[in-house]
């Protein structure tokens, strides 16, 4: 069969030259020499594919995929709502007042990690969430590590189980338009089953002990601090109610109506940020700006590169030799190495456009693969690094070495559980 070539020109290969950049500043965290993160990466990116390539702005917002932009926009507000109101603290301490045992204790945290994860930001919640737990295992006696890894691990579990729970399930949702109640009927069973696996990784596995013996106690002078030593928010029962009623509002719309998630996302932050306790800076300041500039960078990098045709020649060679991306085995794969790489939001935006005739089957273990792979390393997700920060402001060391100890079998069995069920059971 013949081959068509396609003759590129120096514009294509500049392009080329500046996606590869950015993706070297998606693999390494930043430039090496440059005070920049992947946001600033992603942003400079654009720009110079703007330059190079020619585009008008509005051609460059239109390479945006704006509804993607509003929900993750919406439920940044909402999951501000509910740190502003103490929520997430409160639950915490609630459950370590009950009179459970070790085993208990950790199920207790890794299901209440998973669930708030799943409709909440599982990095907002290992933010409010971490220190609570470092001190009642302290206080309790126990040791952190096994609390505070499975703490991670289970918010980037849960967080799979919908298509709000993080960042690249709203990319996958908004962009493929996918059913929100379909996806969550693929997703829950893998989601349940790894978050099972997770403890009893750490209730009876080598992860139940690693890390011992007892790290340092904590000096006093750190309590109620969070990462940028502002104490956090006590518990409001109405700001509480406020947050949870318009979050349960959003389910019920999205699981049983066709209305525009996006939409109502933003209504429902319009509702909250409507107070008069509560400064539209307090919202403000939650919101992580940074990744929304993520996001539109490399939409704007990414629709560039696509403009010059290599990536669709790239496919059509890799479907020459029988390897298709949307096909189960290939795509986890994929799904997986690239999340370790680049993260998994750019992971995601590389691989969408590329799913074929894989259908919803091929999304939802998308969405799945490159959430649990973030698992794998201390620095394959966000709330990885976020548990580590805090617990070493704790007096907690959590290295690469005691996370990798349940991270890669954890990561190896739930990718099992996913390829399992999606191969032979969905």
């Amino acid at each position: 069969m013949p081959t068509t070539v396609l003759h590129h020109s120096a514009t294509d290969w500049g392009i080329v030259a500046v996606f590869a950049t950015v993706y070297l500043g998606m693999f390494l965290g930043g430039l090496p020499r440059l005070k920049l993160d992947r946001s600033g990466v992603a942003l400079l990116g654009a720009i110079a594919v703007i330059a190079l390539a020619g585009l008008s702005v509005e051609d460059a917002a239109r390479a945006i995929d704006l509804p993607t932009i509003v929900l993750l926009f919406a439920f940044m507000v909402v999951s501000a709502q509910m740190r502003l109101g103490g929520f997430y603290g409160a639950v915490t301490r609630r459950v370590g007042a009950m009179p459970l045992s070790r085993n208990g204790l950790l199920a207790a945290l890794i299901v209440v990690s998973g669930v708030l994860s799943a409709v909440f930001s599982n990095d907002i919640v290992c933010l409010a969430m971490t220190p609570v737990v470092a001190r009642l295992c302290l206080q309790r006696g126990l040791n952190p590590l096994p609390f505070l890894i499975g703490l991670a691990c289970a918010a980037n579990i849960g967080s799979a189980a919908t298509l709000i729970g993080n960042p690249q399930n709203m990319l996958i949702g908004s962009v493929l338009q996918l059913p929100f109640a379909g996806y969550v009927r693929q997703a829950l069973p893998p989601v349940l089953i790894s978050l099972v696996l997770l403890w009893g990784w750490l209730a009876f596995g080598p992860g139940a002990t690693a890390g011992s013996p007892h790290p340092s106690p904590l000096p006093p002078a750190e309590e109620g601090a969070n990462s940028q030593g502002v104490e956090e928010p006590a518990f409001d029962a109405w700001q509480t109610t406020k947050g949870l009623v318009v979050a349960g509002a959003l389910l019920l719309i999205f699981l049983f109506t066709d209305w525009p998630r996006d939409v109502a996302a933003l209504v429902g932050a319009g509702v909250l940020l409507l107070s008069r306790r509560l400064h539209t800076s307090h919202f403000m300041g939650l919101v992580d700006w940074p990744l929304l500039i993520l996001f539109m960078g490399l939409f704007v990098v990414n629709h560039a590169f696509e403009s010059t045709g290599l990536a669709a020649q790239a496919v059509a060679w890799l479907g020459a030799q029988d390897v298709v991306l949307a096909d189960p085995g290939p795509l986890l794969i994929a799904s997986a190495a690239l999340s370790n790489l680049v993260s998994n939001v750019p992971a995601v935006m590389l691989l969408l456009p590329h799913l074929g005739g894989g259908g919803e089957q091929a999304s939802v273990m998308l969405a799945l693969v490159t959430t649990f792979a973030g698992n794998l390393l201390l620095v394959g997700s966000i709330a990885n690094l976020i548990v580590a920060d805090l617990a070493r402001q704790q007096g907690i060391a959590i290295d690469w070495k005691r996370h990798a100890i349940t991270g890669i079998p954890l990561t190896l069995a739930t990718l099992a559980v996913v390829w399992g069920w999606m191969r032979f059971v969905a």
